[in-house]
């Protein structure tokens, strides 16, 4: 098999015509292409408004070695390929005594709890939260009226927080053993389009998820697997240094020798009745910010140089910068055609989150921005104190919006922030500023184009978020946006809407683990976002399919 890179092709094309194409490259005629398959799939837009695609193909033809001799010194053009082929590991000599036990359903749980099934260990699956249809009606009540259902919401229940999100595919962990692919052909398997597997940014859309989701656990069970909703696990019992049992809603007992933490970065109480189990834990960095609203046509314009790419369907972005403080400063979750939504679990705080259908069709593009901070910005040194600084945060959102969430335009956010970290230092500045303020909004009203109105799920309110996030995280977020504003002409514009607050972008806890993936606590093993050992679906489902071969490394079931 050859590897063939930089196929670069128009975006409206045959698949004839993309054997051709590569047929040309390897100077063969397209006959002697005996098989191809796409690797990957990327935008090339360094001509806009001119776009194409560029793709890296597998292909198969006879005679490979003439060929690799022809392209000697250009390996990075044409190579030798070798696939790499997911194995599951061979059973362990430990004899099964009772089934692993899984908390959580998000990526993580589902994942582990679909490949120890898949391989007969019956694994059980606890879920503190509703199945994903209960779970749909229970978010979209609350988006409706504020009630807020603090067990079935946009962070706890079937699928995890990434059922209400983007449903970004993509990450930055290496591949080496396949574990990526066989997540996504698995996605695919259980209703997912197939381009997700070879698409350089996939995505899955929210509508999407769901569905796979629930073929998934359907599939678990049929497999012999059980799955239980609406059970918080509240204790855990150890015996002689390992797992004994865990406690569901405070009084059911369930005996397991293996224990799956996969809880997800908002199970804030679980996290407590870990800590005062003495299980090793420490707080970790994460960032923090502000969701950010612009019109998809600008985003279009400024990636693909045109406001309606067609075919190419909303256009993404990622942008970095570091603030004049040092702080990294970055875009998180960015969803092309999406909408903000209230993704708050706790009563009297507000968190949000960005969320896009697979049509990716809204009008707005969104994206929180976010700014770093570590365990010396959380005012103590517990493990616990992330989560305790995330608090803070939303407290002070939810009381902005009075439970709505709490929405600024940038400039005026701008504006304030600015004149309270006294970078304006005489009144004839400030005098200015107001006056451009003054001018920017006759202009909004007069401008045949009208301003970035927010597209959200959830109610929103107007209200002043100068002083929601730390001074020095709106200082490095200013920087950011203005430097952003250099990168994607209008990031900057002043009717840009800024919501609040982006608290939970990755899990303040690290749970520790060793190298067989356990805790100090034996048969208890962190998974997941949630522990810290992962960051969006991909990586949490891969993590989930790490512990599931480790437990399968470690048992046999008799026949």
């Amino acid at each position: 098999m050859l590897r063939v890179n930089q196929v670069k092709i128009k975006t409206e094309h045959t698949e004839e015509q993309l054997r051709k194409k590569a047929a040309e490259l390897l100077h063969i005629s397209a006959q002697e292409i005996l098989d191809m398959n796409i690797v990957r799939q990327s935008i090339d837009a360094r001509r806009k408004p001119e776009i194409f695609y560029s793709y890296s193909l597998d292909v198969k033809v006879k005679n490979e070695d003439r060929i690799l001799h022809r392209f000697r010194g250009r390996e990075n053009q044409v190579s030798a390929q070798q696939p790499v082929l997911y194995t599951f590991p061979k059973p362990g000599k430990k004899l099964w005594e009772h089934p692993p036990v899984i908390v959580g359903m998000g990526p993580a749980g589902l994942f582990c709890g679909y490949f120890l099934a898949l391989h007969g260990y019956h694994p059980i699956l606890l879920e503190r939260g509703k199945c994903v249809e209960e779970r749909q009606r229970d978010v979209e009540d609350f988006w409706k009226t504020g009630r807020l259902n603090t067990e079935s919401n946009v962070q706890f229940g079937e699928g995890g927080a990434g059922t209400f999100s983007d449903g970004k595919l993509n990450t930055l962990v290496k591949d080496r053993d396949g574990r990526n692919g066989v997540v996504l052909e698995t996605l695919v398997k259980f209703g997912a389009k197939k381009s997700i597997c070879y698409e350089a940014k996939p995505h899955i859309g929210t509508d999407v998820l769901q569905k796979v989701v629930r073929n998934l656990r359907n599939e678990i069970v049929r497999l012999g697997g059980e799955v239980r909703f609406q059970s918080l696990v509240t204790d855990f019992e150890v015996r002689d240094g390992r797992v004994a049992g865990v406690v569901i809603n405070g009084e059911e007992r369930l005996e397991c020798g293996q224990l799956v933490l996969a809880i997800g970065h908002s199970a804030r109480d679980t996290f407590a009745m870990l800590y005062e189990k003495g299980v090793p834990m420490e707080a970790k960095a994460f960032a923090v910010g502000l969701r950010v609203e612009h019109p998809q046509s600008m985003i279009n314009e400024s990636q693909y140089g045109t406001e309606d790419p067609g075919s190419l369907g909303a256009a993404p972005y990622k942008v970095t910068a570091k603030g004049k403080n040092g702080r990294g400063v970055y875009s998180f979750c960015m969803c092309p055609g999406g909408y903000v939504v209230n993704a708050s679990s706790e009563e009297g705080r507000t968190a949000v989150n960005g969320m896009s259908y697979s049509g990716r069709d809204g009008v707005n593009a969104n994206s929180a921005v976010i700014v770093a901070v570590t365990p010396e910005d959380f005012g103590s040194d517990h493990p616990l104190a992330g989560i305790a600084f995330q608090r803070r945060l939303e407290e002070k959102a939810f009381e902005l919006g009075q439970g709505r969430i709490p929405a600024q335009r940038y400039g005026e956010f701008r504006e304030r922030v600015m004149r309270k970290a006294e970078r304006w230092q005489t009144e004839a500045a400030c005098g200015t500023a107001l006056q451009e303020a003054v001018q920017l909004r006759d202009k909004e009203r007069n401008s045949e184009e009208q301003p970035v109105e927010p597209q959200c799920r959830g109610e929103y309110a107007w209200a002043d978020l100068s002083g929601l996030l730390p001074e020095a995280c709106s200082e490095a977020f200013i920087d950011g946006m203005e430097s952003f504003g250099r990168q994607i002409r209008g990031f900057d514009r002043p009717d840009a809407v800024l919501l609040g607050v982006e608290s939970r972008t990755s899990s303040p806890v690290r749970i520790g683990r060793d190298e067989t993936l356990q805790s100090e606590i034996r048969g208890l093993y962190p998974c997941g976002e949630g522990a810290g050992y992962a960051g969006g679906i991909i990586s949490a489902a891969m993590d989930g399919l790490r512990v599931a071969e480790q437990i399968a490394s470690e048992l046999y079931i008799e026949s």
